[in-house]
């Protein structure tokens, strides 16, 4: 059986409202669980199932990853979902909903990492297999904590399954803690991840997934020389770019060359409780054929940032009245006038349940991995290694029409860090990066001021009030909040 159809029929059964209150996964104590190999595994495969929830990948993930940069708005209807105004105009409070689904979300990929890491050490199993399960929730805590460090700051950190509910009650440690704690567990994942895996595994973690992830968190931390250390071993790896920038979002394509992680999204027949990432459906084209919801559509300032000419531009925004390349007619009139192209199923995928279960998210790809390398490199003073790798960007952009996107060619340091943030832009936009991008570069009041952007307060989420209440003040707020 696939890997990605394992994923799907051992979703656990709903997630916490409060990563206080985790109860056990499923219905059987964790100690009458953790038997035998086969329960390890049947625990791999619903951490990494829990990926694909509501707030890991639809509304809360909106909320705090697009919704505030000057790529994404709320789409839809004007009086649907208007709680997602707030996160666009920076007027949201520690009670608003989304930012509490967020928080629950990551800790509860965290809370059955931790099983995982608890449990699976004692059992009479293959070592190597058993070796590589920890691994992989080393990863899987990894990203979420990284998730978790870029919305808030410090958070608690949990590396432990809570024996009773006042081992949940920790205060926030700093943001240095956590940033620490994630290059731990993906300096360890990563020496024992394979570099490859079978066509029946696709969507583990691999040894490649675990350096990417430590590169992006070492940039996060400005940690240049650690940055290019770990892109190189990524690039060596034998990750390639897609040729087509369009189709590599595309369902057929998943999993392919560029890809170094996605998170697995299935339709069982029949099936609509395990057919359940909700990822595309809820930024589906409003109106079409299936009708998607249209939430986290791209902006008009996207529309006009990309240079001339660039494909990418038609490969992301999805507008009103085109005909996409799988034929589909867009309609021409309707709420919105732009729709995420990047996470667009074709009209004639659509299944029951919803519109775009089979859809996977991209998490990491390998054109983030070069964007990466050059800033590090130019950072570093290596222009010609930081040009080598944006223009291989950018020669992929371009594909065979030569008059568009020329290769850059400044040596000027500033020009050049101004050229790789702006093809960061260009490329991963609507891919959950550009508000961290521009709040790690410093950029934030200059560029998100216009939408009501406060300096010193907006840099962070604040920690849901339900969860301070619920720590009965142990968790501290962010200030301004």
């Amino acid at each position: 059986m696939p890997v990605a159809l394992s994923l799907a029929l051992l979703m656990p059964i709903g997630c916490s409202k409060s990563f206080l209150e985790v109860p056990p996964q499923a219905q059987q104590p964790s100690e009458q669980f953790f038997v035998d190999q086969e329960d390890a595994l049947q625990a791999t495969y619903a951490m990494y199932a829990n990926l694909r929830t509501f707030g890991n990948v639809a509304f809360g993930a909106f909320a705090i990853e697009s919704m505030g940069s000057d790529d994404a708005e709320k789409g839809s209807s004007p009086g649907d979902a208007s709680f997602f105004n707030t996160y666009d105009n920076f007027s949201h409070t520690a009670s608003e909903g989304q930012t509490q689904g967020f928080w629950a979300a990551q800790y509860s990929n965290v809370n059955l990492a931790n099983q995982i890491l608890d449990n699976v050490g004692g059992i009479a199993m293959d070592e190597g297999l058993k070796n590589r399960i920890l691994a992989e929730a080393k990863f899987i805590r990894a990203y979420s904590y990284f998730r978790l460090v870029r919305a808030f700051g410090g958070v608690p950190l949990l590396l432990t399954v809570p024996l009773n509910a006042e081992e949940y009650l920790v205060p926030r440690s700093t943001a240095a803690e956590v940033w620490a704690t994630i290059e731990k567990d993906l300096t360890e994942a990563a020496t024992v991840l394979p570099a490859n895996v079978s066509n029946a595994e696709l969507g583990r973690a691999t040894r490649g997934a675990a350096l990417a992830l430590h590169a992006k968190a070492s940039m996060y931390q400005s940690k240049w020389s650690q940055v290019s250390a770990l892109t190189d071993q990524v690039i060596s790896l034998g990750y390639d770019l897609f040729p087509s920038f369009e189709g590599l979002f595309r369902i057929p394509n998943e999993n392919n060359r560029e890809s170094i992680f996605e998170i697995q999204a299935t339709y069982v027949p029949g099936n609509c409780d395990v057919s359940n990432s909700q990822y595309s459906q809820t930024q589906g084209v409003r109106g079409s054929r299936g009708g998607g919801w249209g939430f986290n559509v791209p902006t008009a300032e996207l529309a006009s940032a990309f240079e001339a000419d660039d494909p990418r531009r038609d490969a992301t925004i999805i507008f009103r009245g085109e005909t996409t390349p799988q034929g589909d007619l867009i309609p021409a009139t309707g709420d919105n006038p732009r729709y995420n192209q990047k996470s667009y199923v074709p009209f004639s995928q659509y299944v029951e349940c919803n519109e775009g279960s089979e859809q996977n998210i991209r998490v990491i790809r390998f054109a983030d991995v070069l964007l990466m390398k050059a800033e590090a490199a130019n950072e570093l003073g290596n222009t010609t290694a930081a040009l080598e790798a944006l223009n291989r960007v950018r020669r992929r952009a371009r594909g065979s029409n030569p008059s568009v996107l020329p290769d850059v060619t400044t040596t000027n340091k500033d020009a050049l860090r101004l050229a790789i943030w702006n093809e960061r832009h260009y490329e991963l936009a609507m891919e959950g990066d550009r508000f961290f991008d521009v709040i790690r570069q410093g950029r934030a009041p200059q560029i998100f001021g216009p939408k009501g952007f406060k300096a010193g307060k907006n840099e962070v989420f604040p920690i849901p009030q339900t969860e301070i209440d619920i720590s009965g003040g142990i968790l501290t707020q962010n200030p301004g909040y």
